[in-house]
């Protein structure tokens, strides 16, 4: 991992030759500058404990479903460590092998003021590794005093929806001066197992709390922020992967200066993030009926990092320069409570770290013709310790072959890998705006993909069921991609359609194992066990291309009502073989029908999905029939500060299953078949009240 002392000397050394770019977006629901889309979260109604879920709101994103609290971001066909994630500025590498707890995670809806999701190609800067896009989540904290006498706010929520008997209390508040600011904010919630029109979903009960406590000083154009957070996940099920959750707790701590001028601006961030985590396969589920098949995985995963930037205005433009650095530890060791000799060092000590330097123009040529540029360089180094097993020591072959030959191997890697941005902006009116972008971006493997050794499903929640091994020897991927699209806004029609390509070399995908090692390991245990697993896959790299459309728009019909909507289209192919990606969303379109009076607004909306029948084979990816549900929500501004907020999602109950969501792993559930794709959840009434001041 990088080491403090490296870092603070590097942000000493660099604080006075470096600048970096603040990047102004517009305040409405989920719109914002040409580039990104913030969702405000303040403004929306639902009760969501997966912010994941919020992304939906924007056009090209979605959320792979593997859980309550463990939806996997999606964007344009990428997903997972493919998209750069950061909660209030830091990244947080997953504490679970298997993605248990995905970044956003930890940033809980009800504590965020806002979730950016940065628009097709994503600015060198916005991100370390934005090969499939960047995502930045903003949890509130309150705002210094205008005058020089003492201000306080806050706000509270809470809320219940039955469909899985699921509450939420939080509350956030920050007493502050004009200098000082001190931020203090909690969260509790939970529900059982949710109902969809056929039975239940076993196990997706939940339970979570989160208390933040921070402090800044303002000074001038300075300030100094101090943050400090602890999430603690309790009982929560994960029905697409093959443990639920026993506990995940996490501290996480942040420390970062800002410095604003007339002509520039720096800022420095110091982040770090500690995080316990204990699954199991009995204690939320149906236990194996055999005791040998228990098993309990505890994981631990570490991450620290820094961010230095910095911008300084010209008469033509700005320039943005700036140094990153995130490192990550992992550990991961299995075993079962019924047999105390058995154990699997799953992950020993696995690090990656990276370091990256990029530099950003913003070149206005007139005053119709705007382009950004931007390149960036990462080295990546990674590295693991040797391994065990009682696999290794009862089966001289395969399993002792399997670590011997991990063991033995050179663990250490390093990649040097280039990115580069430019983009162009032509204003042609008043009302039009055309937009062209081209890119180069790289992402080198994930340790999961590195350095699994033993054929297992520890994967970062690809869900497909299959069980896998790493490739120490994996070449990072590398995307070309080519963006074409307009905005276009009128007295009362809005829309901003985007096109795009990617072609990815060296595409990181699971193919059927030539390890005859792995391959022997998983018949015997099938044998032992009476199961029925598919021979394992290995992480290669093969070709890929991903291609496809997606729009936001939205039409004023009058000073009340109005209509808006979303579509989004994504293929995803491999170029080795005539197969499809796995996991991709089909064609999609969002409508929704608006009604805003004074004190009160109301939506009926419209998502339909078409069916997905392009699916991967290597993955043995199951087709999905097409559906379409209704939803309604509103709310009622009781007085400035309260909000009462309500609606029904799935109006009709329809019972469909969302592509994105993973297959039954959970024994024993009658209403829905082992391997069986999970079902959406059935009518879903909530109501919700919000206060501020």
């Amino acid at each position: 991992m990088l080491r403090p002392a490296v870092i603070a000397l590097t942000v000493f050394t660099l604080v006075n030759a470096t600048y970096a770019e603040h990047n102004e977006t517009e305040e409405l629901l989920v719109t914002g500058s040409r580039a990104t889309r913030q969702i405000e979260v303040a403004d929306t109604v639902e009760i969501s404990p997966d912010s994941a879920a919020l992304l939906r709101k924007a056009p090209g994103a979605n959320v792979n479903g593997n859980g309550p609290l463990t939806g996997i971001a999606q964007y344009r066909g990428m997903y997972g460590s493919r998209i750069s994630v950061a909660v209030d500025g830091a990244v947080i590498g997953a504490g679970g092998p298997n993605w248990m707890d995905p970044p956003l995670s930890y940033a809980p809806a009800a504590l965020l003021e806002s979730l950016v999701v940065y628009r097709g190609i994503a600015p060198v800067g916005a991100g370390q590794e934005t090969i499939g896009g960047a995502i930045n989540a903003t949890t509130w904290s309150g705002d210094f005093a205008s005058g020089e006498s003492f201000e306080s706010s806050g706000r509270l929520q809470a809320g219940g929806q039955p469909v899985s008997d699921a509450w939420l209390v939080s509350a956030a508040a920050s007493a502050a001066t004009h200098n000082h600011r001190l931020k203090i904010a909690g969260l509790r919630e939970q529900a059982g197992d949710a109902e969809f029109n056929g039975g239940e979903i076993l196990p997706t009960e939940y339970e979570r709390a989160r208390y933040d406590l921070g402090y800044a000083y303002r000074r001038g154009g300075q300030t100094l922020q101090l943050d400090f957070a602890r999430n603690e996940t309790g009982d929560s099920g994960t029905p697409a992967l093959p443990m639920d959750i026993q506990y995940i707790d996490s501290d996480l701590a942040s420390l970062n200066y800002n410095f604003e001028a007339a002509f520039w601006a720096l800022e420095v961030k110091l982040y770090y993030s500690e995080i316990d985590h204990g699954m199991s396969n009995y204690h939320l589920r149906q236990p194996p009926a055999m005791a040998g098949m228990w098993r309990r995985n505890i994981a631990k995963g570490e991450n620290l990092g820094f961010k230095l930037n910095g911008a300084r205005k010209d008469s033509s433009g700005s320039w943005s320069v700036g140094i990153d650095g995130h490192g990550e530890q992992h550990s991961s060791d299995i075993d079962n409570p019924n047999s105390p000799a058995f154990f699997v060092v799953n992950f020993n000590n696995a690090t990656r770290d990276l370091l990256g330097v990029f530099a950003e123009r913003q070149q206005r040529f007139n005053h119709k013709l705007l382009g950004e540029f931007g390149l960036r360089y990462n080295r990546v180094v990674m590295d693991a310790d040797a391994i065990d097993g009682t696999p290794a020591r009862m089966m001289a072959a395969p399993g002792q072959s399997l670590r011997d030959t991990f063991n033995g191997a050179e663990r250490n890697q390093s990649d040097n890998n280039i990115d580069w941005v430019a983009k162009a902006y032509y204003q042609a009116s008043d009302m039009l705006s055309y937009y062209a972008g081209v890119a180069r971006k790289s992402r080198s493997p994930s340790y999961q993909e590195r350095y699994l050794w033993l054929p297992l499903e520890a994967t970062a929640g690809l869900a497909d069921g299959r069980t896998y091994t790493g490739n120490i020897n994996l070449d990072p991927e590398v995307a070309h991609e080519i963006e074409l699209g307009l905005d276009y806004q009128a007295a009362r029609l809005t829309m901003s359609p985007r096109f795009f390509y990617r072609d990815v070399e060296d595409y990181i995908q699971g193919v059927e194992s030539t390890n005859t090692n792995a391959v022997m390991l998983v018949s015997m245990m099938n044998t032992a066990n009476g199961s029925n697993n598919a021979p394992p896959l290995e992480f290669h790299n093969v070709d890929a291309n991903l291609y496809g459309f997606d729009m936001d728009w939205a039409y004023q019909l009058s000073d009340q009502w109005s209509l808006s909507g979303i579509v989004n289209y994504v293929r995803g192919e491999r170029d080795d073989i005539d197969d499809n990606l796995y996991r991709i969303a089909p064609l999609n379109n969002t409508l929704a029908v608006n009604y805003r009076a004074e004190r009160w607004q109301a939506t009926l909306e419209s998502v339909a999905y078409v069916k997905q029948d392009n699916v991967s084979a290597t993955n043995s990816e199951q087709e999905t029939p097409g559906y379409g549900v209704l939803n309604a929500r509103g709310y009622w501004q009781v007085s400035s500060g309260a909000r009462l907020s309500f609606g029904v999602e799935n109006l009709l109950d329809k019972k469909y299953r969302d592509h994105l969501a993973g297959y039954n792993r959970v024994r024993g559930n009658d209403d829905i078949a082992l391997g069986e794709r999970l079902p959406a959840y059935g009518r879903n009434l909530f109501a919700r009240v919000d206060y501020e001041w």
